[in-house]
């Protein structure tokens, strides 16, 4: 136990799985915690005459099953092994730790997910700037940025780290920088320190500088990625050859994509469905784990440039034309395993014998890959092909030297290495398998030497193996014979030759083992020297699989190619929602719609409609469409022309941060105004119901304010789809000249409405809620008393609406005589509706006193609205 409490003071925030004998286990606080996330038994042992310790385990070989589950649970485990054997050791045996997992820092399958990266990230507040840093151990991927705290919660945002690490002290701009749900470990100052980490970047990389790498101007960003190095070697992770380079991320790239606008866009996973979904999950057919990990990072930064994206467009352009050759790309790109991940084990020496396998059968399918896209005419796929290189001969000596279906997956066990490979391991495998019949061949020939028929080969555990002879014939014995015991009827006998073999046989299979495992070794280390090689052809597969995905989804579902240029119009014919259309019943179409935007005519659609109709799905099919497009893809339209947008920003959709002290309108008025602080030229802006949180009017004039910001803005004039309830915003096409006004047609029959769902020009001033409440299953009575409201409101205001004239004082008029008429409408009803109260009841007393002591025709708007509120506040609705 005093080792024990050693080593777990060096790890004191980390569950320590301490190994004895055949089993790790925990003691104290680890046990307690950790048999509540496993549901193994918590007991508890003698930890000297007086105390008792808690004590909690599993075998080890179970590891592989209880390790996830702790990590998973968002602990860091440190994982403790015997140093030394058992066997050999006297006293006690020597432990240490061999590797710390945290949820940021793991390599093991069983934990990591086949289509998505587990990026650990750095984030260094610096001076002038904040420095940000992740990786990928699993990958090896290494990515490096520098800017403001808002351009480094985006990359955080759409990399979606599994755990940050930062310097201590910086804990509440950490927070308020990038919120409090991410997981966290800090540490000291001195970590970040920036020439100590650009050494240890050059020393990992092997150069002398960082300019090679295009990050050496990023001081900020040096200090953050070194120290992810350094806490790689803190859990012991040690082995980082396939960490061979590192890439910056440039804003000025790649299109601005904020967490609201994942969030809203459920790029990643439906809102409703607890992380699955989502447009990704919907759009991809990528073939290979790499593919899919790499389609995520274009869904969230999209390219900026024409030009690349017209390079990824020419070859799904290709792939859609011939479709022979992309099923033929298909077949082999689908035989290739996760390069990326087998590369990062064999830096780490923890490769299994069937991943090696798998990465001679992947090097085959590369190679008929890359003679695939060489026998075509097209440049764009030459490209492709010029980026791989096949590692034959790394591909052969695999093939030679490994059985092509390994007995084990371990090499400790064996049952790995090819025959012809090694002379004495060949030797020791016949002896192992056939002693027997060895056996059997020295005892017929002894006995045919002799003349003695009874004579047998046998073994006990005093001498081995032994002839024993009848007393019959003792005098036949050869005098080369060595006798060993003499029993009654017999003796035993052992030779020089039978002692030979019985070495052989008895340690055959320890020398099996340890010379598999040393020509294993030798293969691993032969094969690490090709890593960087290796990696590249897997970065090179990746991008095919995500090219021939946007192909095949594309003859799927008649995607078009869109044009990219740098003008400043987006026109999209027909488009469709990517991820609505796939979960329409069978036989029903989705109904295109088209979208035309520019800085000039058409800068902000203001879009009105029922509930239902369709307004907040042409919004986000109108993100989607262009984010597919400058991915690189074709798009669900009828055409689409589209001038590069650098920002995409979305406000849509209800949502609260209630641990926060945050509510539904507080989180809307957050989210636009960070739209409105970050837009330019080239953004689109989608704003779906802004100003519902709160009252009509407010809402109205905060919605109001907000059309006119972003159609007189100086020098940007983003792009602007507003969709709301507030008919009365339609009045801002006759004051903003680059504002027009349309609907999402619906039609009413028999009582009944039917969403056509097409957009037509021209406002509208029906919402159509009550009919939606019924068809969501409201209780008739609510439906008819609902109906009866609206009626009276309608008599009194004129329209379901209250329209705010433009002039204040005709406004403040138009105020006080509805309320006027409101209440005389009230007074006039009362007589009939005194039926649903007492005729003594004190609410309806106080009431009636607050309207018999108003002088409504002095009353002002605000003192108007004030008296409702105190009446609303009496009734306790």
């Amino acid at each position: 136990m005093k080792q024990y409490y050693a080593i777990k003071a060096v790890h004191p925030d980390a569950i320590l799985l301490f190994r004895v004998g055949d089993f790790y286990e925990t003691f104290g606080d680890d046990a307690i915690k950790a048999s509540g996330i496993l549901g193994i038994t918590l007991t508890r042992r003698a930890n000297g005459s007086a105390t008792y310790v808690e004590l909690a385990g599993f075998p080890y070989h179970a590891i592989d099953t209880y390790l996830p589950k702790l990590v998973r649970a968002g602990e860091r485990v440190a994982i403790c092994e015997q140093l030394e054997d058992p066997k050999l050791v006297k006293g006690l045996v020597r432990r240490g730790v061999i590797e710390l997992v945290t949820p940021g820092v793991v390599l093991g399958d069983n934990i990591l997910a086949n289509k998505e990266n587990t990026y650990l990230a750095s984030v260094y507040f610096g001076r002038r700037n904040t420095g940000v840093s992740f990786l990928d151990i699993s990958t090896g991927e290494f990515y490096v940025a520098e800017g403001s705290d808002a351009y480094v919660d985006k990359l955080i945002s759409n990399l979606q780290p599994k755990e940050i690490i930062y310097q201590r002290g910086c804990e509440d701009r950490f927070s308020d920088a990038f919120g409090p749900k991410h997981y966290t470990y800090r540490l000291d100052e001195w970590v970040f320190a920036e020439e100590v980490n650009r050494e240890k970047l050059c020393k990992q990389f092997g150069t002398r500088s960082l300019k090679g790498f295009g990050v050496d101007h990023l001081s900020s960003g040096i200090s953050a990625a070194g120290a992810i190095l350094y806490y790689l070697e803190f859990t012991e992770h040690r082995r980082t050859g396939h960490i061979a380079s590192i890439s910056r991320l440039d804003q000025n790239d790649c299109v601005w994509v904020d967490k609201f606008t994942i969030r809203n866009l459920e790029l990643f996973s439906s809102n409703g469905s607890a992380g699955q979904g989502g447009f990704a999950a919907v759009i991809d057919r990528t073939l290979t784990p790499m593919g899919g990990r790499l389609l995520k990072r274009w869904i969230a930064m999209p390219l900026l440039d024409p030009a690349r994206i017209g390079r990824r467009l020419d070859v799904v352009e290709r792939f859609t034309q011939d479709l022979d050759l992309a099923d033929a790309v298909r077949e082999q790109v689908a035989m290739v395993g996760d390069l990326e991940r087998i590369g990062s084990r064999i830096a780490a020496a923890r490769v299994t014998p069937r991943e090696l396998v798998q990465l001679k059968n992947s090097l085959t399918a590369v190679e008929t890959l890359k003679a695939l896209l060489e026998s075509t005419d097209d440049d764009r796929l030459h490209e492709l092909a010029s980026r791989i290189d096949v590692l034959s001969a790394v591909r052969d000596r695999i093939a030679r030297e490994v059985y092509p279906d390994p007995l084990n997956n371990q090499i400790q066990k064996g049952g790995v290495i090819a025959d012809g490979v090694d002379a004495e391991l060949d030797d020791l495998r016949r002896i192992a398998l056939h002693g027997k019949d060895v056996l059997s061949q020295i005892q017929q020939r002894e006995s045919e030497l002799t003349g003695i028929p009874s004579l047998k080969i046998s073994y006990n555990n005093v001498f081995g193996y032994y002839i024993e002879v009848r007393n019959a014939h003792r005098d036949k014995v050869p005098e080369t014979w060595i006798r060993k015991q003499t029993l009654a009827n017999a003796e035993r006998y052992i030779t020089a030759e039978l002692k030979e073999y019985e070495d052989k046989i008895l340690g055959a299979e320890e020398k099996m083992l340890v010379i598999e495992q040393r020509i294993y070794n030798d293969l691993m280390q032969y094969v690490a020297a090709s890593l960087p090689v290796l990696l590249r052809d897997a970065a090179s597969v990746a991008r095919i699989d995500c090219l021939q995905s946007f192909a095949r989804i594309a003859c799927e579902r008649r995607y078009v190619r869109p044009v990219l240029d740098e003008g400043r119009r987006i026109e999209i014919r027909q488009g469709r929602h990517p991820v609505i259309e796939t979960t329409l019943p069978v036989g029903e179409e989705y109904i295109p719609n088209d979208v035309v935007l520019d800085d000039t005519e058409q800068q902000i659609m203001m879009i009105t409609g029922p509930n239902m109709s369709g307004k907040s799905a042409l919004l986000r099919q109108t993100a989607l469409i262009i984010l597919m497009a400058q991915m690189g893809s074709f798009v669900p339209a009828q055409s689409a022309r589209i001038g590069v947008v650098d920002k995409i920003f979305t406000r849509v959709g209800a949502s609260d941060n209630i641990s926060q002290g945050e509510s539904t309108f507080m989180v809307e008025m957050l989210e636009s105004a960070s739209i409105l602080n970050n837009i330019s030229d080239r953004s689109i802006v989608l704003l779906d119901e802004i100003g519902r949180g709160t009252s009509t009017y407010d809402g109205i004039s905060i919605a109001w304010a907000m059309v006119e910001y972003l159609h007189n803005h100086p020098s940007a004039r983003a792009k602007t789809l507003f969709a709301t309830h507030y008919h009365e915003l339609n009045e801002m096409e006759q004051m903003c000249p680059r504002v027009k006004n349309y609907h999402v047609s619906v039609k009413e029959v028999d009582n009944t409405i039917v969403f056509l769902r097409k957009l037509e020009r021209g406002g509208t001033e029906h919402s159509f809620g009550i009919h939606v409440a019924r068809m969501a299953g409201m209780p008739p009575s609510i439906v008819s008393r609902a109906k009866e409201i609206l009626r009276n409101l309608e008599l009194v205001y004129g329209s379901s609406e209250i329209v705010p004239s433009r002039s204040p004082k005709d406004r403040s008029r138009r105020s006080s005589h509805s309320v006027k008429e409101a209440v005389e409408a009230a007074d006039r009803t009362q007589g009939m509706q005194l039926s649903m109260f007492q005729l003594d009841d004190p609410v309806l007393v106080q009431i009636r006193d607050q309207i018999r002591g108003l002088d409504i025709d002095s009353l002002t708007p605000i003192e108007a609205l004030n008296k409702l509120n105190e009446i609303k506040k009496i009734t306790g609705i």
